[in-house]
């Protein structure tokens, strides 16, 4: 499985712009990362200390990898 190099102007701006939705979250998502699978990726947020629970902090997390993955003309 090949991995994926993360740009780290395009993890910048991805995070910028799911904190403009969810600004609760802003401080504490640190990046978004890809893990390889068996097949394709799990793509997640890494946060400082232990993730946020709830709803808002999913929604959070979806954004950023939905903005990450448009940015870096990503489509799987």
């Amino acid at each position: 499985m090949q991995s994926i190099e993360i740009d780290p102007e395009l993890n910048r701006l991805a995070l910028v712009e799911a904190a403009e939705k969810y600004p609760e979250y802003a401080g504490r998502a640190l990046r978004v990362v890809a893990r390889p699978l068996y097949q394709g990726f799990a793509w997640q947020v890494e946060w400082e200390g232990a993730p946020p629970s709830g709803q808002q902090a999913w929604e959070f997390q979806n954004t950023a990898i939905r903005a990450y993955k448009r940015l870096a003309k990503i489509t799987e």
